[in-house]
C-alpha cells in the first residue's frame, strides 16, 4: 500500500457512515399505489390480468428481484444509530404509507361501484388491495413499537382497512413477551400446517389473548375494561366507521370486496408469523422461565429488495431482541438461522406444506444440529419427529 492510499484510507475512515440505501427506502410508498397502477395498466394495455397486479408483485417480481440482486448484510455501526434514528426522513418514508394506502382503498370502491369489472377482476382488485392491507400491517408494526404517540395512532389507522386492529395489542405485549415458545399463538411449530393448523390457531389465539391483555390492563386500576380507552374496541370502531363511511358513499356492493381484501391483508400477515419463527423455541432456565429473545429464536432473509419494500422487516432477529429499534438500523446476525430466500418466495412455499417442510424441516434440524428436543414441535407430531 502506498502512502498516498494509506491517507486515502485513513480519510475514509473518518467519514461518517453512510447509509447507500437512504434514496431506495421511498420505493416502499410504491406499494400502497398498486390498485392504482393496476387500473392504469388495464386501461393502457387492454389486459385484465393486471387487475392481479398486487399478487404479481409480491408472488413473481419480488422473488425474482431477490434472486437477480441477492443480499445486503452490512450493518450500520452502533455509533451511528442516534444519528440515524434521528433522521426524520426515514419517518416520513412510513408515515407517507398511510395517505396513499388510504387513496387507493377509496379509489377500489370506486372502481367496484361504478366499473363493470367482471368476477375475476373484481376478485383480481381485492388480492390487490388485500395485498396493500396486508403490507400496512408491516407498517403499522413499525409505528406500533416505537413510543411517540403520534406513531402509535397511525399504526392504529394502518390497521384499520383489515380489520385486524387487536394485532396492535397482541404483537406487543403479546408475542414479543412469548415468541419461540409453545404459549404463542404466532409461533409455529415444527411439522404445523399453515392452513390446516397455525392460520385458525393464530387468529384465535391473537384475538383471545389480546382482549385478555386489555382485561388485565384494566383490571390492574380497578377499572372496567368496557371502555372508549380499550385499544380493541377503538380498532374496532375504527374499522366499522371506515367501511360504513364507504358504504354509505359507494354502496352495499363494495361490502363483500372489503371484506375479501381484509381477509387477505390479515391473512398476508398470518402466513408471515408462521414463517418468522418456524420450529424455533427458547430454553428454559433453571428458574423455569424462558430464556431471553436472542438472534438465534427468529429467521432472518438479508435479500436486499424485498427488505427495502417491507422496512426491513426480514431483520426480525434484531427486530425481537430490539423491538424499539427503527428499521434502518436494524441489523444482520451471522448466528440468526437465515431462510433461503426473501417472503415473497417463503410466502408462497408455505401455502404449500409438503414444499414448505422439504424445504424448512431440515433447516430447523440443522439450526439444532440434529437435536429436535430443542426445537417447537407440534405435540401431536412429536413421535414423528423422534422426540419423546
Amino acid at each position: 500500500m502506498t502512502i498516498e492510499q494509506a491517507r486515502e484510507e485513513r480519510l475514509e475512515d473518518q467519514e461518517p457512515w453512510r447509509d447507500k440505501r437512504r434514496y431506495l427506502w421511498p420505493l416502499g410508498t410504491v406499494m400502497p399505489a398498486l390498485p392504482i397502477a393496476a387500473y392504469g395498466l388495464v386501461h393502457a394495455t387492454g389486459l385484465e390480468l393486471f387487475w392481479w397486479l398486487g399478487p404479481i408483485i409480491l408472488f413473481v417480481v419480488l422473488p425474482t428481484l431477490d434472486l437477480l440482486i441477492g443480499r445486503t448484510n452490512d450493518n450500520p455501526p452502533d455509533s451511528e444509530r442516534a444519528r440515524l434514528e434521528a433522521d426524520k426522513y426515514y419517518r416520513w418514508i412510513t408515515y407517507l404509507f398511510l395517505p396513499v394506502q388510504y387513496v387507493s382503498l377509496v379509489f377500489s370502491c370506486w372502481v367496484w361501484a361504478t366499473q363493470d369489472l367482471g368476477l375475476l377482476s373484481d376478485i383480481g382488485l381485492a388480492l390487490t388491495m388485500g395485498v396493500v392491507s396486508g403490507i400496512a400491517i408491516n407498517t403499522a408494526h413499525e409505528l406500533g413499537h416505537k413510543r411517540e404517540e403520534n406513531e402509535r395512532w397511525l399504526s392504529k389507522i394502518a390497521l384499520a382497512s383489515s380489520a385486524y386492529g387487536h394485532f396492535y395489542v397482541e404483537h406487543n405485549r403479546g408475542h414479543h413477551v412469548r415468541v419461540a415458545t409453545p404459549e404463542d399463538p404466532a409461533s409455529s411449530r415444527l411439522g404445523e400446517s399453515f392452513w390446516l393448523s397455525f392460520l385458525p390457531r393464530s387468529v384465535w389465539g391473537s384475538l383471545t389473548s389480546s382482549w385478555e391483555l386489555e382485561k388485565k390492563r384494566f383490571a390492574r386500576h380497578q377499572k372496567s375494561h368496557w371502555t372508549w380507552r380499550n385499544d380493541i374496541l377503538i380498532a374496532w370502531a375504527m374499522t366499522l366507521v371506515l367501511f360504513g363511511a364507504l358504504v354509505a358513499v359507494f354502496g352495499w356492493a363494495v361490502l363483500p370486496w372489503l371484506v375479501v381484501q381484509a381477509v387477505v391483508g390479515f391473512s398476508l400477515l398470518e402466513v408471515v408469523n408462521y414463517l418468522e419463527h418456524y420450529g424455533l423455541k427458547r430454553g428454559r432456565r433453571e428458574d423455569g422461565r424462558y430464556e431471553r429473545v436472542d438472534p438465534r429464536h427468529s429467521w432472518n432473509a438479508d435479500h436486499t429488495v424485498s427488505n427495502l419494500l417491507l422496512y426491513q422487516l426480514q431483520r426480525h432477529s434484531d427486530h425481537h431482541a430490539n423491538p424499539v429499534r427503527r428499521y434502518q438500523t436494524l441489523r444482520h446476525f451471522e448466528e440468526s438461522p437465515q431462510l433461503p430466500s426473501g417472503y415473497g418466495t417463503m410466502i408462497v412455499a408455505a401455502v404449500i406444506p409438503p414444499l414448505w417442510r422439504a424445504i424448512m424441516d431440515p433447516k430447523v434440524r440443522a439450526h439444532y444440529d440434529g437435536d429436535l428436543t430443542q426445537a417447537n414441535v407440534l405435540p401431536r407430531k412429536r413421535t414423528r419427529y423422534g422426540v419423546s
